[in-house]
């Protein structure tokens, strides 16, 4: 069982007992001068904040890329081999314990941003992450984003429990974000009781690219048309299959605005629905959806795909079935039945298509 929290990821960073400015500061006075020229500029330390490449840095001072990587691979050993770094040890300690607390594993964004919420605080944190020695990265991958662990057992459990998770979900539908834990939770073998958190388990699921969730806190594939919104059509998309039911335009555009705090024109929103092929119209101003088994056309149409695929069919049988897929009047289905330029009804009564 999945222990509930009210709020998702951190929004502030979190309170260490160090400032990591001045410990950057006092491990880099270990290092000699171009080194930690070069270490600043490749991790954004000094005024620059952006980090520079190490071909960057070569072009600049006239040194090949393998010359500058080598200078920064000499700054990093003189730097762990020196006495600011054991005296640094109880802070990247506390580092350590910050990241178990998020759960053991966790996605870049997310680390830097519960540490620092400025880019200089995250470049100091991101080089204090490389330099200390209990700190794995993971670099993106098509499947995950970059990460960081300090238990490569942990890593490895996440990982693979995030991939069969995936392939556990269905190309197109959603599921509820507590089924979705509760089965995650399941993937996961022999986890710590601590973990059974919903913070923690959110904060996994962010490291896959290919899980995710939509504005309705609904989980499935990232690919699904459930949980990609990228415009009207996809929160319409979204609004009718909560719905589970037709709905007429207008009730779109009003669901779209109070679920989504998006403003949705009415005329927008049908001329959006009428242009994509997801939806189908199946009365006056009513949408369904295609994957309900719902086929575009008008009347006409669906009483002749009904006639084809089923043989003749008296009168009754007819409205029944385009009453199925179809909200409209019996006075309407009767006058397109009746219409002798496409149906003909049959001495036994039955109904077949003009060919």
């Amino acid at each position: 069982m999945v222990r509930k929290k009210k709020s998702s990821f951190r929004t502030a960073p979190a309170k260490l007992s160090f400032d990591s400015a001045a410990l950057v500061k006092k491990l880099l006075s270990a290092v000699p001068e171009r080194a930690r020229d070069v270490l600043s500029r490749r991790f954004g330390l000094g005024t620059n904040t952006t980090r520079e490449t190490l071909e960057s840095i070569g072009s600049r001072a006239g040194i090949t890329r393998e010359r500058v990587r080598q200078i920064e691979r000499a700054g990093l050993d003189a730097l762990r081999a020196s006495s600011a770094f054991r005296e640094a040890e109880p802070f990247f300690e506390e580092l350590r314990q910050h990241i178990v607390a998020e759960g053991g594993i966790i996605s870049e964004e997310h680390l830097l941003s519960s540490l620092a919420s400025d880019p200089r605080g995250k470049n100091r944190f991101r080089f204090l992450l490389v330099v200390g020695s209990a700190f794995f990265r993971e670099r993106e991958t098509d499947d995950f984003y970059t990460r960081w662990h300090v238990d490569p057992a942990i890593a490895e459990n996440v990982h693979a429990a995030l991939t069969r998770l995936y392939d556990s979900l269905p190309d197109k539908d959603v599921i509820p974000e507590n089924a979705l834990l509760d089965r995650f939770l399941e993937e996961l073998r022999g986890v710590n009781d601590a973990y059974r958190d919903e913070e923690i388990l959110k904060r996994w699921l962010s490291l896959s690219k290919r899980i995710a969730p939509n504005p309705l806190a609904e989980w499935g594939r990232a690919t699904s048309p459930a949980v990609r919104t990228k415009g009207v059509r996809d929160y319409a998309y979204l609004v009718i299959k909560r719905a589970g039911k037709p709905l007429h335009f207008s009730e779109v555009a009003k669901a779209i605005t109070e679920l989504f705090s998006k403003k949705a024109h009415v005329a927008t929103t049908h001329n959006e629905l009428i242009k994509d092929s997801r939806f189908v119209l199946v009365g006056r101003g009513l949408y369904a959806l295609t994957e309900w088994g719902y086929a575009p056309g008008v009347v006409r149409d669906v009483i002749h795909d009904i006639l084809t695929r089923e043989g003749p069919l008296p009168k009754e049988e007819i409205m029944r079935k385009v009453k199925e897929v179809r909200f409209v009047k019996e006075n309407t289905i009767l006058v397109n039945l009746n219409d002798s330029r496409y149906f003909m009804r049959q001495k036994d009564g039955n109904y077949i298509p003009v060919s």
